[in-house]
């Protein structure tokens, strides 16, 4: 009876933590589905309205692509570099390397704003103000942490003796880390990618510091909107988001359960 009571307990706190998470999520749902010309609940019937105006919309449509094709371009980028950054550090597994990923992972441990100014000051000098490379260039550095986290872990797994043994059978440097340590690595590099992508995707602090007018990604966008006036549309754009995220986040569990088989 004790156990069956701590049983309930737990669970019934999980279910509460869970639904504290979700529900203020979820809710932007029925939001989104506003008759009204502002944020609110449907009044009288459900509308697909907001839908219509963010498809109709250019400037949404164009910071939605903008926040794309960047993210795309800083996953490739911050997986390369911190791919490379981790390899070469698992390799020479000393002092150095320690202090190197310690360093690297500065940009998690500074507060966002600090950065942006950092960005900023820095940016102003390189002419890179209110530019695509700009952000490219801020996004891939906050980003590389993550893939550099990611990678770690996946080469914790790899023998250091299985190199060794490619180099001494006359294996090249780099013919053993093409077909030895970049094969271990791949999981996190695609993990890596992913976090770079959605870091990108997501951030706005930045994007408010080196932009003004020539870039808008899709946060800019949403907090632009949120300025001016409550308009419905962010709801329907934060809907979109949600359900993407729940796709992925499937399909990622359904392709995990089909390579365990």
């Amino acid at each position: 009876m004790k156990t069956s009571g701590f049983r309930i307990f737990f669970m019934t706190g999980a279910w509460m933590v869970l639904a504290f998470l979700l529900l203020p999520i979820l809710v932007v749902i029925p939001v989104s589905l506003t008759d009204t010309s502002y944020i609110g609940l449907p009044k009288e019937s459900l509308s697909l309205q907001h839908y219509v105006a963010y498809f109709q919309d250019p400037r949404w449509l164009s910071a939605t692509w903008t926040s794309i094709w960047i993210g795309l371009v800083v996953a490739v980028c911050a997986t390369a570099l911190g791919t490379a950054f981790a390899i070469g550090c698992w390799f020479l597994s000393n002092r150095a390397s320690t202090i190197a990923r310690w360093i690297l992972i500065t940009p998690i441990l500074v507060p966002p704003v600090v950065q942006s100014l950092g960005f900023y000051r820095f940016w102003v000098t390189l002419g890179l103000i209110d530019t695509h490379v700009g952000v490219i260039l801020a996004h891939t550095l906050l980003a590389l942490p993550y893939v550099s986290i990611s990678v770690f872990a996946a080469l914790a797994n790899l023998d250091p003796r299985i190199p060794q043994a490619a180099r001494s059978l006359g294996a090249s440097v780099w013919q053993t880390v093409r077909s030895v340590v970049l094969p271990a690595a791949m999981p996190g590099m695609v993990t890596g990618g992913i976090f770079a992508f959605i870091v990108s995707f997501d951030e706005i602090v930045g994007v408010l510091f080196i932009t003004v007018r020539n870039v808008s990604t899709l946060p800019k966008k949403i907090w632009e909107g949120i300025q001016e006036n409550i308009d419905p549309t962010i709801a329907s754009v934060a809907t979109m988001l949600v359900l993407l995220t729940l796709v992925a986040t499937a399909v990622v569990i359904w392709r995990g359960r089909e390579g365990a088989k």
